[in-house]
């Protein structure tokens, strides 16, 4: 190479979309890991309210089975 800046330059720019690349890439996983966090979330909420309201809902249910039943 006879143009020492120009293969700095040409560095510098392959440097850059490497790192570009690669803190994209860790964002992407990053935003998979913030959705997985919601929906555990989501669960837990979900099986405390079933666990709270679940006899009422089952008798509920019971009831218009044997309404139905007669």
């Amino acid at each position: 190479m006879s143009d020492p800046l120009g293969f700095f330059a040409l560095l510098f720019l392959r440097t850059k979309e490497f790192a570009r690349t690669r803190l994209a890439a860790r964002e992407d996983g990053q935003g998979m890991v913030e959705y997985a966090l919601i929906l555990v979330l989501i669960a837990i909420v979900v099986i405390v309210i079933l666990q709270i309201v679940g006899k009422q809902v089952n008798n509920v249910f019971s009831n218009i089975s044997n309404g139905l039943a007669r």
